[in-house]
């Protein structure tokens, strides 16, 4: 979603030293695993299918500005600090803290992979690199958009001397779709924001991933129904005028709840496509995969008195709060290590109570279609 231009630029010198000790957040002390989960392959794998968590030594993410992670750490009562992109949060690649304060997909790999880097840090911009790292999300991206920031990637990575692009096997995230949707009203399906438009632009980006990133295994997380957005800033005046900046399509009366869905819907279809083709399956050592846990979710997290729980959110009612994003990291983990085929396509919001799942010992890799397909003959290193 994109953060309207009108916000006063003042708010780049307010303090980020707020303390975020009182707000809300999800952390796993002493999470642990099966012994057997921690040791690294024998032999650095060359299939992506056979890449056990520890054997990931580089993170990194493309996206928006629900991955740059914008207003994450905001207070209740500022919402113009959802401008700031509190990166050190993000559930794709941020590793403020550690899993004991804050879920990330990043502090979980942390602890099967303690040298691992690429993940962001504190609040910043994606051209800093002391903050950004390798997530090249930027506020305001679309499809077309994250075609750029691939590059911007490629560049960093193969330029930085820390990495070894032809041995160190990478995970990169992908989340986009958000700001696609908040102006596809605008032509629909006869327009650039169409799902084949958006479908080339996102098989470009990741083509370029491949053709410049051996040993990578791309994660994307799946497109989300966004008429979820009417309902959280419902009766809630400053989100609702804002949004008529962040997103017009989800304040126009006649684009109805239900064609938002089918539009976002969309979108999902595409990336299933692309999944299923098997276009980023014709190389051994590299490969995408699916994360679908928010594609079948019309509701969003709720209190149990039925009112939206807006612990969850920034002070806009739709970008994540710190806690928010500890608990979409949660469930995008859980399909990290669920197999392709078998993973949840909707998942329980409003349930604090889920826990935060170990990979399977008897197959002990980032599940992928080919080893969710047959294990066994991943497991000879």
């Amino acid at each position: 979603m994109a953060i309207p231009s009108c916000l006063p630029l003042f708010i780049l010198a307010l303090s980020v030293t707020t303390s975020l000790a009182s707000q809300p957040d999800l952390g796993y002390p002493g999470w642990q695993c099966d012994a057997s989960l921690y040791q690294k392959s024998k032999k650095v794998p060359t299939s992506a299918h056979a890449v056990r968590f520890p054997d990931i030594k580089v993170i990194g993410a493309l996206g928006d500005s629900l991955t740059a992670a914008n207003g994450a750490g905001a207070p209740k009562g500022d919402p113009l600090a959802v401008i700031l992109q509190y990166r050190g949060l993000a559930f794709q690649c941020g590793g403020d803290s550690t899993l004991d304060e804050h879920v990330t997909v990043a502090n979980v790999l942390k602890k099967f992979s303690p040298s691992l880097m690429g993940y962001s840090t504190g609040i910043g911009s994606s051209n800093v690199w002391e903050i950004s790292k390798l997530n090249q999300a930027v506020p305001g991206a679309q499809a077309a958009d994250i075609v750029t920031q691939a590059r911007a990637l490629v560049h960093v990575m193969h330029s930085h001397s820390e990495i070894d692009i032809k041995n160190d096997w990478k995970l990169i995230n992908v989340f986009i779709g958000a700001n696609d949707m908040c102006r596809y009203c605008e032509e629909k399906e006869n327009g650039i924001h169409s799902k084949a438009n958006w479908k080339q632009n996102v098989t470009t980006a990741i083509q370029i991933l491949k053709d410049n990133l051996p040993r990578t295994i791309v994660s994307m997380t799946g497109m989300f129904d966004m008429r979820m957005l009417r309902q959280i800033d419902h009766d809630k005046y400053f989100c609702d005028g804002l949004h008529v900046f962040e997103c017009p399509c989800e304040k126009k009366s006649s684009f109805t709840n239900d064609d938002v869905s089918q539009a976002c819907h969309l979108y999902m279809d595409a990336q299933q496509e692309i999944q299923d083709s098997g276009i980023f399956d014709t190389t051994d050592d590299f490969t995408f995969v699916l994360q679908p846990f928010f594609n079948d979710i019309v509701t969003p997290p709720l209190k149990p008195d039925g009112e939206v729980n807006l612990d969850w959110f920034a002070p806009d009612c739709f970008h994540f709060s710190r806690l928010g994003h500890a608990n979409v990291a949660k469930h995008l983990w859980n399909n990290i290590v669920q197999p392709v085929g078998s993973k949840n396509h909707k998942v329980d919001l409003s349930d604090p109570t889920i826990p935060l799942n170990c990979p399977d010992v008897t197959c002990p890799f980032i599940r992928t279609t080919k080893n969710s397909a047959d294990c066994s003959k991943y497991l000879s290193n």
